[in-house]
């Protein structure tokens, strides 16, 4: 008796499983999956079995307003679906895409929060008024012009080689992060009319490279160490040097610092906040630093960098 029931229970669970589908509720969505050979009836679903291995899916110009059911498509790294009505997309749970392109849709939400693979992430041309891009450290082409988006924070994306945030509404903007160098051609900035200042590491040599000549920036827009706005680093910004010690900040003077351990061929360049350099300074190989701050009292930018590409960025605060 006991093996008949475990026979029924083995065929009942593998017919669910069988069974198991993906709810598809827009009509475009499941009639383009239909005609790629995913699905063969027009019924609001998909059996998530023919979906959950597929690595590419282009959806352009399908008139799909809503992706609902595109979590079950585990495997997907390769996601087109520009020129569409899409409001919103959630792909926290694709989380093995590397490639994006929602371009020209009607978003105002785009979650990709999950999805650390990405290298590529085109949402040009929708509604956005913001976009959280700390995760995607791989992200190499950032395109999110023609938006509405008010502040950007790329601190986190230091693998960028192109990016443009042109024609939103930017009036913060973040960039620290050792990815200040992006070519002017690859930069573009402009038709921001509310953005004043955007925040780098070293404004001496990334305005040398991102211009109003070039089109990189508008003209209102200057580039600094600290911005002073919401999008501004607070703090420390670490890129390396992770063993670094400071004290005592707020400070009436004088800093100490302790390196973690020697360090040779290393520079300090203290600015204020609009990046005028105040003191730049050659230490001996050293671990310990004694820095006088010889300024009015203010907030101050100390970077540290050594010819090994070592980097760190304190922020000071003098009483």
């Amino acid at each position: 008796m006991k093996a008949t029931l475990s026979f029924i229970l083995t065929i009942i669970l593998s017919n669910l499983t069988l069974a198991q589908t993906t709810v598809i509720p827009d009509a475009n969505f499941e009639l383009a999956l239909i005609n790629f050979g995913y699905d063969f009836s027009f019924n609001g679903s998909v059996p998530t079995a023919n979906i959950d291995t597929i690595t590419n899916l282009n959806l352009f110009n399908q008139n799909i307003s809503d992706l609902t059911g595109i979590e079950d498509f585990t495997a997907l790294q390769d996601l087109r679906c520009t020129s569409n009505q899409l409001t919103s997309l959630d792909l926290s749970q694709n989380v093995a895409l590397t490639y994006l392109d929602c371009n020209t849709n009607l978003l105002t939400s785009l979650n990709v929060t999950q999805n650390i693979a990405l290298t590529l992430i085109a949402c040009q041309d929708n509604q956005l008024t913001s976009i959280d891009v700390s995760q995607n450290t791989a992200v190499n082409l950032f395109f999110c012009f023609n938006n509405q988006i008010g502040s950007l924070d790329l601190t986190q994306n230091s693998a960028l080689t192109f990016l443009d945030c042109s024609s939103n509404q930017l009036t913060c903007f973040n960039i620290k992060g050792g990815n200040n160098n992006i070519n002017g051609n690859n930069f573009d900035a402009t038709n921001n009319p509310n953005l004043t200042c955007i925040e780098v590491d070293d404004p001496s040599l990334t305005g040398l490279i991102w211009t109003v000549a070039n089109g990189s920036i508008d003209a209102q827009t200057s580039l600094s160490t600290n911005c002073n706005n919401a999008c501004s680093t607070t703090g420390l910004y670490e890129h390396s040097l992770s063993n670094l010690l400071f004290y005592p900040n707020p400070t009436s003077g004088s800093i100490s610092i302790d390196l973690g351990e020697l360090k040779t061929n290393l520079v300090g360049i203290l600015t204020n906040s609009l990046g005028q350099v105040i003191i730049t300074q050659e230490f001996e190989p050293t671990r310990f630093i004694k820095l006088d701050v010889n300024a009015p009292p203010g907030v101050y930018f100390l970077q540290l960098k050594t010819t090994l590409g070592e980097t760190k960025t304190i922020k000071i605060v003098k009483e």
